[in-house]
């Protein structure tokens, strides 16, 4: 039968992390859960293997549970660093966050693995994100939910992401101490669903960098600056221990997605180029089977309510992708927006349809 813990959460931030933690440092992993209500937390919170942190639901499931970050801090608010874990049924609000350029898995809501490893890690497996709302206080560079490195077999479905950076951020992670000083090997996410998610207020949608094996579908994402972005990473696959046998950004499925468009540069990006860290090099590495699919583009007025300046908009940014299959994609309104960039030209929608090379 598996262990449940039931903490009183009625003292300071600290005394709350306190509690948490302590249940959380148990030799017998179980279920934590929750009460109702607004629950300020000092620090972090981490999730070893077989923990699962769930929240009070009202009886039409929404969640009834807030950890509120008491301040700002550089580790991730809840950090999965175990296999066969769940984070239910949660409400997580965050003050603004300024993090540096590759801080990408600090400063969040949440994060499952990591971006730069001291050695060799164990992968972070059958993973469950369900019913989590995260909150920001306005838009600011900190990612919301990270999903980085050694990470495979995750579901996370029915998420809405409120206000910060990206609001779920996928990047390949590898052994080494600064990204300018990687030693690999490189650990690429992969068997990831993401699915039914909610961005609003965010400066992103999502990102994938450097994955393979991942389905997402149905997203709405509204007030953002950038949609998403598909991207190989700085380095591509060049630490990857199969070397050319790497299934680094092949078969991924991005299908019925809607983005709500503020921004100033493009509402979606494919690329399959990369500069590295290291040495500067520049590599591309061809997609294979990827399907972007019923994508909506809708180009909506700025925060501040006057009318976007159109200039350079474009809609579709297309990057040396190799073989990619786009069906169904539209533009509504946005008149003088440059529908689609394909490798330096302005082409029409219609020449996105079938497969380009």
């Amino acid at each position: 039968m598996t262990a449940e813990y039931r903490p009183r959460l009625d003292g300071t931030p600290r005394d709350n992390a306190a509690e948490l933690r302590r249940l959380l440092a148990t030799e017998r992993p179980g279920r934590l859960l929750l009460p109702a209500g607004r629950h300020l937390v000092a620090g972090n919170l981490v999730l070893r293997d077989g923990w699962s942190l769930t929240g009070a639901t009202d009886a039409d499931g929404a969640a009834q549970t807030a950890l509120v970050q008491f301040a700002a801090e550089e580790q991730p608010f809840v950090h999965v660093l175990g296999s066969h874990t769940t984070v239910a049924d949660l409400v997580l609000d965050l003050p603004d966050a300024h993090p540096g350029i590759h801080d990408g898995d600090r400063w969040t809501a949440l994060t499952i693995g990591r971006y730069l490893y001291p050695t060799r890690p164990a992968w972070v497996e059958d993973v469950t994100v369900r019913g989590v709302l995260v909150s920001r206080a306005g838009r600011c560079p900190a990612n919301s939910i990270a999903v980085m490195g050694a990470v495979r077999r995750l579901d996370l479905g029915d998420v809405e992401v409120r206000g910060g950076g990206t609001g779920v951020a996928v990047h390949w992670g590898a052994v080494g101490t600064d990204v300018r000083d990687l030693t690999g090997p490189s650990f690429h996410p992969h068997l990831l669903t993401i699915h039914d998610l909610l961005v609003a207020d965010a400066y992103e949608g999502f990102y994938l960098s450097s994955v393979h094996d991942v389905s997402v579908l149905r997203t709405r994402l509204d007030g953002v600056e950038i949609g998403f972005r598909l991207l190989p990473g700085d380095n591509t696959d060049r630490f990857h221990e199969a070397g050319d046998g790497a299934r680094v950004s092949s078969r991924i499925d991005v299908h019925d997605c809607e983005i709500g468009w503020r921004g100033d540069l493009y509402a979606l990006r494919v690329a399959g180029w990369g500069r590295s860290e290291i040495d500067r090099r520049v590599t591309r590495l061809d997609y294979r089977d990827l399907t972007i699919r019923d994508v909506v583009v809708r180009p909506c007025r700025p925060l501040d309510g006057s009318a976007c300046a159109t200039g350079d908009r474009v809609a579709i940014v297309i990057e040396n992708v190799g073989a990619v299959a786009f069906e169904r994609l539209h533009l509504t309104g946005g008149s003088g927006i440059v529908p689609v960039r394909l490798d330096g030209r302005d082409v029409p929608l219609s020449a996105l349809t079938d497969t380009k090379s």
